[in-house]
């Protein structure tokens, strides 16, 4: 992601709406048309900004123990109407039960919770996770 790890920082992706361009703009190129997007950990500032202003072009969205659920209100979650999976990992005590906390506004939401996983639940226990990940991808079928 544009200002994280050894990439270059951008003003593009310096607030919300930058943000959420910059991802409309790689869905795009990559020409995907309504993907399920996940987002584990940092790129919940790009994922959920995206997820509230335009949540209807996903056919999905998995967050995975996102930052940034504070960042915004029940009332804002409580609009989405995207099928929602929220993963994380039960060792992940404060980020995951954070995102829980948040994320549990979006109506008809599923949680999955990752056995003996921590934040990087997916890494914990790949199997595990991608299990609980397919099962939700088979039901948006």
């Amino acid at each position: 992601l544009p200002g994280y790890g050894d990439s270059a920082p951008t003003e593009m992706v310096a607030t919300a709406h930058g943000r959420v361009a910059f991802l409309d703009h790689v869905l795009q190129k990559l020409g995907m048309q309504r993907p399920v997007l996940v987002s584990p950990s940092m790129s919940g500032r790009f994922a959920l900004p995206f997820l509230l202003a335009r949540g209807d072009q996903l056919a999905g969205f998995v967050p995975v123990a996102p930052v940034g659920t504070k960042d915004y209100t029940a009332e804002q979650y409580q609009q989405v109407q995207t099928p929602t999976l929220i993963l994380y990992g039960d060792r992940d005590t404060r980020l995951g039960l954070q995102a829980l906390q948040s994320l549990r506004h979006i109506p008809g939401h599923h949680v999955a919770v990752v056995p003996d996983a921590g934040h990087a639940c997916y890494l914990d226990k790949p199997e595990d996770f991608h299990r609980a990940l397919l099962g939700f991808l088979r039901q948006l079928q």
